[in-house]
């Protein structure tokens, strides 16, 4: 009769690098005794002095996603390759670790996502509320019609120095902030009409109704992307903002980074 340890040995019999999401400094010395093993620790900081290490810029409530996230760090940073054989431990219903799950790391579900969150101006946790309004309405889009939208994070002093008025701008005397849902639900609203949010590195809204006016030259974008995403490269490399845009035509979310598209996906995937 097979004993629970040999059901368990199962998941991870075989892989080639362990994954300990915040592990306690006794786990990872368990760990680190496991031959033929290679042991990385994905958290928000490197309290155990990991060898092999890779920052969770804020916290995932959900373990999939907060998985699914350090995988793609893990990628990014060149601890693991395509095709190696993870086993994940990671904390489940506690603060400890006690649950291990099995996975491949794929560079096709690079997504770029990691970057985006790990090494831009804006806080994690700010870029993380904009792509989420902007996967949101990608996927419900504006009272069942699809929408475009472009958000512009970081930087907002000088986007707002590169950029000019459309119309009023609701947000001039207020203090609110992305992530918070009745905020959310302004943004999904005013996403309609034309013009930029402008949104400052702690999250605070700026301004909506911007135009961006960075010129187009030097800005190297796919083929077939419209003035929107140009507006988002352009205004990108001219200042240390990133720019998440929902596409009205193709219905997909893509960010942009230094001038460059770092990000392409379909909000029904995501």
């Amino acid at each position: 009769m097979s004993r629970p340890p040999e059901l368990v040995g199962d998941i991870v019999e075989g892989i080639d690098v362990l994954l300990l999401f915040s592990p306690s400094g006794a786990y990872y010395e368990r760990a680190t005794d496991l031959e033929d093993t290679a042991v990385v620790v994905v958290a928000q900081e490197n309290t155990v002095d990991a060898d092999e290490f890779v920052e969770l810029p804020l916290e995932f409530d959900d373990v999939r996603e907060r998985i699914r996230f350090g995988v793609e760090g893990a990628l990014s940073e060149g601890v693991v390759t395509d095709g190696d054989e993870l086993g994940c431990a990671a904390p489940l219903f506690g603060d400890d670790i006690d649950m291990v799950t099995r996975t491949r790391a794929d560079d096709s579900d690079h997504s770029g996502v990691y970057d985006l969150f790990a090494n831009s101006r804006g806080e994690p946790g700010v870029i993380r509320d904009v792509f989420e309004v902007a996967i949101e309405l990608g996927r419900k889009g504006q009272k069942g019609e699809p929408v475009g939208a472009l958000f512009v994070v970081g930087d907002a002093g000088k986007v707002m120095n590169k950029s000019r008025p459309l119309s009023y701008n609701p947000f001039e005397k207020s203090h609110v902030h992305v992530g918070d849902p009745i905020v959310n639900v302004m943004l999904k609203e005013f996403s309609r009409l034309d013009g930029a949010f402008v949104i400052s590195d702690s999250g605070k809204i700026v301004s909506s109704y911007r135009y961006l006016e960075p010129g187009a030259e030097g800005t190297d974008i796919p083929k077939g992307l419209g003035a929107r995403h140009m507006a988002a490269g352009a205004i990108t490399r001219d200042t240390n903002a990133v720019a998440i845009v929902l596409s009205e035509s193709d219905g997909l979310v893509r960010a942009f980074k230094d001038g460059e598209l770092v990000l392409e996906l379909d909000p029904e995937e995501y």
